[in-house]
C-alpha cells in the first residue's frame, strides 16, 4: 500500500544542530573535543546501522543522546534502529520525541508512520498520515483511502475516493474499494436519479456509469443496466467496464461471438477486479459446455489466468467437466493444469480418475506408471496402474504394480479393498485360484470392517 523511504546516511552539517549556550563555560579546545567525540560516535552509529548491527548502533547513539539530549536527529536514528529490530515501543518513543523536538521535519513523522504500520495499528496511522499530507497531499491521501478501508471508515473512504477522482483521476485500487463499499446497501448513494444527472453534466466521467450500472444490476433492472453500459460504450469507447454488462447481455441473447469479444476485453483489462474476471469466466464456461463451438474461446480465456497465484483455473474447469462426466475434457484441462503445477498430486489423481472413468486404459497405464516414478510412495498411483493393466489383460504387470503399492496404504479401508479386489482379478487371470481366493476373502473381511464402523 505505501511506499517506504529509507536513508543510507545523513550529512551532519545539514542535520545536526548545537544549542548556542551548550558549552558557554568551556574552553574552545574542550568544545572542539566534545563536538568531535559526538560526531565520531554518530558516524559510528551510521556505520553500524549500515551493516545491520542495530544493537551496536543503538549503544553508540545512547552516548550521543547523553551528549545532546535535545537533538532530534539522534532520536530519529534511534527510532530507525529500534524499528529494524522490531522493538516497536522504543521506536515509537524515539520517533515521538523527534517530532516533539522538530515537528517541521517530515521524515520524523514518516518514521512514526512506518512504526505504526509495521504493527498494523491502522487507527494510529491515520492521524500521522493526515499530518503527512501537509507535505505531499495526494501521495499520502492514497494511503489514507486504504487506511480508512482497513479501519471500516467507509464514509470517509468514499468521500476521499471521490475527491481523488476529481483531482487525480481514477485508479484500479480505488475503483476496487468503491465497489466494495457500494456492495453495502447503506452506501449505495448517490441515488440513480443523481447519477443520471451527473452523467448528463459530465458524460466522460466513467465512475458515474459504473455506479449506476451497479445500482440497476443490484435491483434486478438488467435492461436499465444494459442501457447505461451502451451509453458508456458510446461515450467512452475504450472503457472496459461497459463490457462487463454487455457480456451478460450477449450471453442472455445467445450471441456467443459478441459475448466472447466482451469477455476478452474484460479479461485483458488492468482496471477490472479479478473476482469479476473469474465470475465472467465461470458464466462463459457454462455457456461453452452447452455450446461446444465456443470451446476454443474457452481455452483462450483460461490462458489469461495462467499467472493466477490464488486459483488454478484450468484445474477448476477440469473439475467442472469431471462432475458433468465429460472425462475427456476433464483430462484435457488437467493436463494443462499440470503443465503449470506439475507437483499437484490432487490434480494427478483426478487426471487418473478421468482416464479410469473414461475407460482410456492405455493412457491410464502410461500416466500412472510415469507418476509412480515421481511419487513412489503414493499407493493410489499403483492402484491405477494395476487397474489399467488388468483391463488390458496384462495380469502379470497388474499383479506386480498392486503388490508393490499395497504396503504403502495407511488406514484406508476403501483403497485396501480396491487393491485386494484387483489382485484377485490379476490372480484369476493368471490361473492362480488359491491366491485369487485369498484376496477375495480379504475383500469380504474389509467390507465387514467398513460396515461395522
Amino acid at each position: 500500500m505505501k511506499s517506504k523511504i529509507f536513508f543510507c546516511g545523513l550529512l551532519l552539517s545539514g542535520c545536526l544542530w548545537y544549542p548556542a549556550v551548550l558549552h558557554a563555560q568551556q574552553e574552545p579546545d574542550e568544545i572542539a573535543l566534545a563536538n568531535n567525540e559526538f560526531e565520531n560516535n554518530f558516524y559510528e552509529a551510521l556505520k553500524q546501522k549500515g551493516i545491520e548491527n542495530y544493537d551496536k548502533a543503538i549503544a553508540v547513539l545512547q552516548k550521543c543522546r547523553t551528549a545532546e539530549p535535545n537533538n532530534p536527529v539522534v532520536y530519529n536514528e534511534l527510532g530507525k534502529n529500534y524499528l529494524s529490530l522490531k522493538n516497536y515501543p522504543e521506536a515509537e518513543k524515539a520517533f515521538l520525541r523527534a517530532t516533539q523536538l522538530d515537528p517541521s521535519n517530515r521524515w520524523y513523522w514518516q518514521g512514526l508512520y512506518d512504526t505504526y504500520y509495521a504493527q498494523q495499528d491502522f487507527n494510529k496511522c491515520i492521524p500521522i498520515v493526515l499530518k503527512l499530507t501537509e507535505w505531499r497531499k495526494q501521495y499520502y491521501q492514497e494511503d489514507l483511502v486504504s487506511l480508512y478501508m482497513y479501519t471500516g471508515q467507509f464514509d470517509k473512504a468514499l468521500e476521499l475516493i471521490k475527491e481523488l477522482e476529481e483531482t487525480a483521476g481514477s485508479s484500479e485500487k480505488r475503483e476496487m474499494y468503491k465497489l466494495q463499499i457500494l456492495a453495502n446497501d447503506k452506501y449505495r448513494k448517490p441515488q440513480k436519479e443523481t447519477l443520471e444527472e451527473a452523467i448528463k453534466r459530465n458524460p466522460k466521467e466513467e465512475s458515474n456509469y459504473i455506479e449506476l450500472i451497479y445500482l440497476y444490476s443490484a435491483s434486478n433492472q438488467e435492461e436499465k443496466a444494459l442501457e447505461v453500459a451502451k451509453m458508456l460504450e458510446k461515450q467512452i469507447p475504450e472503457s472496459d467496464w461497459a463490457q462487463v454488462s454487455l457480456f451478460k447481455f450477449h450471453l442472455n441473447n445467445n450471441d456467443g461471438d459478441k459475448a466472447a469479444q466482451s469477455m476478452f476485453r474484460v479479461l485483458g483489462s488492468q482496471k477490472i477486479d479479478g473476482k469479476i474476471k473469474h465470475r465472467i469466466l465461470n458464466e462463459f464456461l457454462i455457456y461453452a459446455s452447452n455450446n461446444p463451438q465456443y470451446r476454443t474461446d474457452l481455452d483462450k480465456a483460461i490462458g489469461y489466468f495462467e499467472g493466477d497465484k490464488e486459483v488454478n483455473v484450468a484445474k477448476e474447469v477440469a473439475k467442472f467437466f469431471f462432475n458433468k462426466k465429460d472425462y475427456a475434457l476433464s483430462a484435457q484441462y488437467l493436463e494443462k493444469s499440470l503443465g503449470a503445477t506439475p507437483d499437484d498430486i490432487e490434480a494427478v489423481e483426478l487426471l487418473l480418475y478421468s482416464y479410469q472413468e473414461g475407460t482410456d486404459f492405455n493412457q491410464l497405464l502410461k500416466k500412472s506408471s510415469y507418476y509412480i516414478d515421481l511419487y513412489p510412495t503414493q499407493p493410489r498411483l499403483y492402484y491405477f496402474a494395476g487397474y489399467a493393466a488388468n483391463r488390458l489383460n496384462d495380469y502379470k504387470k497388474g499383479k506386480d504394480f498392486l503388490e508393490s503399492g499395497i504396503d504403502f496404504i495407511v488406514e484406508d479401508i476403501e483403497l485396501e479393498t480396491g487393491f485386494n479386489r484387483e489382485l484377485a482379478k490379476s490372480y484369476e487371470g493368471l490361473g492362480n485360484t488359491a491366491k485369487m481366493n485369498t484376496h477375495t476373502n480379504r475383500v469380504n473381511e474389509l467390507l465387514k470392517q467398513k460396515k461395522s464402523r
